[in-house]
């Protein structure tokens, strides 16, 4: 950490080192006595030092951040200061991620997982767009504002465009039956044959996403209608509704991990049942279906003998272990005091903790009536017994592989976790200062940098600002693609998503909270035509599959130009803005 930090130090040393500074200058002016003048007499203030007139491309002056920040109205000067200020924020964003992963490594998913770590990735964006429309006058926010609404548009359609598609190339697996085979590529660029597949959490965080962008839907009503009696309002209600849904998609992330375990839980109960069943078909003297399809309880009978070596009536734990140990419940890793807990659970409904024959009959006809519904039913049933136990089977290590069970993965415990809090609240904190003061200079650079150049800030702050807020976590999305498989690739896919979201309910909500407090115009409609676009394109893509061949990333990379250029011809053709 201390390697890193030099970073910004040596930063603010370099802008200090930039401010404005002041020097001797040649009037050319003549003297009537011919000399040549120094200046000194021109001095208004008569103090003992002289000034050197700054070089500028559009205006004489310029007003400094905080007072003494540096500032310049060249060309040159501007976009050095956007590319330092851009890699300072760029230096808070990655801090910020540091810090979170430390954190989550320590204190797991939940309240902090799901609460705070999703509002300090979305931390620098925010603080951008909150100081676009909240120094100078009114007048002066109006015309700032367009560098947050910029950051907004551009962030969204970088992470869904750009980002996205180089996750799919560089995460592409071979494809078999929409699932990606782990670590195995050797399908090369095809098309269809080839690409990344991910699990059910991913879809839900697309379909989170879709939703999100109901405020910039409800905002936009007033222009779509061409009202102008409304628009405060729809701003109001626009908040209104996007911080409910900050607050709902935070209590999501909170229980998300709970809804997950329930559903492992499920599924592991399930391996169970369909691995039993097969056991016992195989151990079967005779079918375990009738002729009619209806479970054969004489069969199961028999069976329920075989395995009562004790000959009581009754299955105890014991015997029950004895039938588990040789039954192989595939990838799914867990102990065989388990596997008989649950059976002990789902048959022994006296609660003696013991099965008898009849108890041991209705549980087994009940999972074989629940097994049938995968596979075939009608006359032809009984024959194919096993057809429909693998097709059980098979549906199951579907859900497992969806929900991203990995039993190959371990959990380590976490060494000396005194020293990674304090680290990581250290970079949390590291992080959150720089982006609260050097989020106003850079969209005074930005500013700046518009007006000495003539280019739109919007342009402006859609393709720069992101690339210095998003850096660190494009660089770990394609990281963690990289690794090829189906677990990595879903973590990825749905961090694009959850940031998407955040960008969209929290960025969004502190934007609409300047526009109605300060009273300003809300006059974003191809801004927010591209957001619309992006997110429901790519959203609706992500929310009907699990997989996506590589012919998706083209429609990703194809994204990014097109929004530049619809929002360059609504605005300045078609005269949107």
């Amino acid at each position: 950490m201390a390697t890193t930090a030099a970073g910004p130090v040596v930063i603010l040393l370099l802008l200090a080192a930039g401010a404005a500074v002041d020097g001797r200058f040649l009037s050319n002016r003549t003297s009537p006595a011919g000399l040549v003048s120094d200046g000194v007499h021109d001095h208004r203030d008569g103090l003992p030092y002289l000034f050197l007139p700054s070089f500028s491309a559009a205006s004489d002056s310029c007003d400094q951040t905080y007072g003494f920040m540096p500032c310049t109205t060249t060309v040159v000067g501007n976009l050095f200061l956007i590319v330092v200020y851009g890699y300072l924020m760029f230096l808070s964003a990655t801090y910020l991620s540091s810090g979170s992963e430390l954190l989550l490594e320590i204190l797991g998913p939940g309240i902090i997982g799901g609460l705070f770590l999703p509002i300090l990735g979305a931390l620098p964006d925010a603080m951008l767009i909150l100081v676009s429309g909240l120094s100078g006058s009114k007048e002066t926010a109006q015309s700032q504002v367009s560098v947050g609404m910029g950051l907004l548009a551009g962030s969204t359609v970088m992470l869904l465009t750009i980002i996205w598609g180089s996750c799919v190339i560089v995460g592409k697996c071979d494809l078999q039956d929409s699932v990606a085979k782990n670590l195995e590529d050797t399908k090369g660029f095809s098309l269809t044959g080839s690409g990344v597949s991910t699990d059910i959490w991913t879809k839900y965080a697309a379909w989170i996403m879709v939703i999100s962008v109901i405020p910039f839907i409800i905002v936009q009503l007033p222009q779509a209608i061409h009202s102008t009696s409304g628009r405060h309002l729809a701003v109001l209600i626009a908040l209104i509704v996007s911080v409910l849904l900050l607050v709902a998609y935070c209590f999501y992330q909170v229980v998300q991990p709970w809804i997950q375990k329930r559903k492992l839980a499920y599924i592991k109960h399930k391996n169970v049942m369909y691995g039993l069943l097969k056991h016992l078909r195989m151990r079967a003297l005779g079918r375990l279906l009738t002729e009619d399809g209806d479970p054969d309880k004489e069969i199961i009978k028999k069976l329920f003998r075989t395995i009562d070596t004790d000959h009581n009536g009754k299955l105890s734990k014991t015997e029950l272990r004895a039938l588990i140990v040789g039954i192989q419940f595939d990838e799914i890793d867990f102990d065989k005091n388990e596997a008989v807990d649950r059976v002990m659970n789902d048959f022994d409904t006296s609660n003696d903790q013991q099965i008898d024959e009849d108890e041991f009959v209705k549980g087994v006809s009940k999972w074989l009536i629940e097994a049938k519904h995968y596979g075939t039913s009608g006359p032809d049933a009984g024959s194919n017994s096993l057809r429909f136990l693998d097709a059980a089977h098979n549906e199951t290590k579907r859900d497992r592989d969806l929900l991203g069970v990995q039993s190959d993965e371990l959990v380590e415990a976490v060494k000396n976790p005194k020293w990674i809090t304090f680290k990581a609240v250290m970079m949390l904190l590291l992080g959150t200062v720089i982006a609260a003061v050097f989020a106003d200079p850079l969209v005074d650079a930005v500013d700046n940098f518009s007006d000495a150049t003539s280019i739109p800030t919007f342009f402006i702050s859609f393709i720069a600002l992101p690339m210095a807020t998003n850096s660190s976590e494009a660089v770990s999305a394609i990281i963690f693609a990289s690794r090829k498989k189906i677990r990595t690739a879903s973590l990825t896919f749905s961090e694009l998503y959850g940031a998407v979201t955040m960008n969209n309910v929290l960025c969004l909500s502190v934007f609409l909270a300047l526009v109605y407090v300060r009273g300003l115009t809300w006059d974003f409609s191809s801004e927010v035509l591209v957001i619309l676009i992006a997110c429901l394109v790519m959203g609706g893509l992500a929310s009907f599959r699990t997989a996506y061949p590589l012919w998706t990333s083209s429609i990703a990379f194809l994204l990014y130009p097109f929004s530049l250029a619809l929002v360059y011809v609504l605005d300045y053709i078609f005269g949107w803005s």
